[in-house]
């Protein structure tokens, strides 16, 4: 449970100040009186180097000492009119997309991370609220509200905030938050063009979401978020101002600007970059569309913490599947490959690590036909067929992994600049679209190659393209 402690004493005018603070906004606590339990007393000297000193409060395994009532609303997730708490994982990008909008609003809310051993109580409690399936953020407001990974529109409609229309001219807005998108902002504030980065979801794109990257210069080895932490400060230090959550509906000339239209608000740029990057490619198969979320899955750091010693699938054969099984590998039970083809697509670097790792099997020259659900609709396995024999097998597992390639992000678009017949931005010259203004790097964009490097020198490419039309 939600556990609170409150060591004090009656004499104590803080002590009274912040159970009367707790009581009246329908937080439960206990009351441990320092002066009749001696064991609580050293526990409160303990925590504050030899010192008693009242109140001192525990919440869900951490203290505080003699808190203000500020500082109490912010823990607690209190404001006048909502009380709000998050279940979350510092690893979940949507997570990440929630607790920066109500930051940006300025909403208490009460953080509490699912993944720490302190708040393994949580688990049952997010399962319940979503019919047995783990999904996380799970908010909670006035603990009649539950939004379940919400859109930001619906934490602004739940906590009824008011709509803002953003009235600033920036030089140049950066749709999408990538390693393209950042970049282009780091290069376009440092020639003192101020810029706008809009972000459907969490900053960091599909790199955030990738465990292990070991290609990227200067980096023997470093994690995708860690990498995209590093660039969304760097943006940030030079000056450009990030919103997360923000879907972009429309984009208009207007007066020699470009409107940009989102779910909740309006922008003004003087010019565009179109830094969507791209979505995983589902495989539109039986029973896939039903377990996705709950079973089926397309991002190893976002959710294979759920099936630690556990067994999975991973479909595909390239260099995303053979990475993220291998990934998996270390802390699964079993990862089972199935490739559609008879060899793998991947790089000989992936290929030759895969008979050392003891916990990986392969399927080849398989195809997939079904996600198969059990009597309770829980994930059972996946349905496979031998493209010679054309013999069928059911592959048990606690869930699956897809890696069979990427979408460009660009449906939005497709009225506004010319794409190519698989809906990748068509670009010229310095990261130039159809459009006059409007420009596109990253892997949205047509020839792109899917790799931080290389979606950082589109960046680069894209900011001098700003540079040239705003000059």
């Amino acid at each position: 449970m939600n556990e609170i402690k409150l060591y004090g004493a009656d004499w104590c005018p803080d002590c009274r100040r912040a159970k009367t603070f707790l009581k009246e906004n329908n937080v439960a606590y206990e009351f441990i009186d320092v002066d009749l339990d001696k064991s609580a007393t050293s526990l409160v000297e303990s925590i504050n180097k030899g010192k008693r000193i009242i109140p001192t409060l525990i919440i869900n395994g951490k203290s505080y000492t003699n808190p203000d009532n500020d500082e109490l609303a912010s823990v607690l997730g209190i404001n006048k009119n909502h009380r709000v708490i998050v279940y979350g994982a510092d690893w979940c990008p949507d997570c990440r997309k929630s607790k920066a909008f109500l930051k940006d609003n300025k909403i208490n809310f009460q953080y509490i991370e699912i993944d720490k051993k302190e708040n393994e109580w949580a688990i049952p409690i997010i399962t319940k609220i979503n019919n047995g399936k783990r999904k996380i953020p799970t908010i909670l407001i006035n603990d009649d509200i539950v939004l379940v990974e919400p859109e930001n529109e619906e934490l602004r409609q739940a906590l009824q905030l008011d709509q803002i229309k953003e009235e600033h001219i920036f030089d140049t807005v950066i749709i999408g938050g990538g390693a393209a998108g950042l970049t282009t902002s780091i290069y376009a504030q440092r020639d003192r063009f101020d810029t706008l980065i809009l972000e459907k979801k969490t900053i960091g794109g599909n790199a955030f979401l990738t465990e292990k990257i070991e290609n990227y210069p200067g980096f023997t080895s470093i994690s995708g978020p860690a990498l995209m932490d590093k660039m969304e400060e760097q943006a940030r230090v030079y000056g450009a101002v990030i919103k997360t959550g923000e879907d972009v509906l429309a984009i208009e000339k207007e007066k020699g600007n470009f409107k940009i239209k989102t779910k909740s608000n309006e922008y003004t740029g003087k010019s565009v970059v179109l830094s969507t990057g791209s979505t995983y490619r589902q495989l539109n198969i039986a029973g896939e569309s039903e377990l996705i979320g709950s079973g089926v899955h397309f991002c190893a750091t976002c959710d294979g913490a759920f099936y630690r010693d556990r067994d999975i699938i991973v479909v595909g054969g390239g260099n995303s599947a053979l990475e993220e099984g291998i990934f998996l590998a270390g802390f699964v039970k079993s990862v089972k490959i199935i490739n559609i083809m008879p060899e793998f697509s991947a790089s000989a670097t992936y290929i030759e690590k895969l008979p050392s790792i003891k916990n990986i099997s392969t399927y080849m020259n398989k195809t997939s036909v079904e996600f198969v659900a059990d009597e309770n609709g829980l994930f059972k396995g996946l349905l496979i067929e031998d493209n010679e024999t054309k013999e069928q097998e059911l592959i048990s597992a606690d869930g699956a992994f897809i890696f069979i390639g990427l979408i460009p992000n660009t449906e939005s678009f497709k009225n506004l600049v010319e794409l190519n017949e698989r809906g990748f931005i068509k670009t010229k010259g310095l990261a130039e679209t159809s459009v006059k203004g409007i420009f596109a790097a990253g892997d949205c964009r047509e020839g792109a190659i899917a790799q931080v490097a290389a979606a950082t020198g589109e960046g680069v490419l894209a900011s001098y393209g700003i540079r040239n039309y705003l000059k």
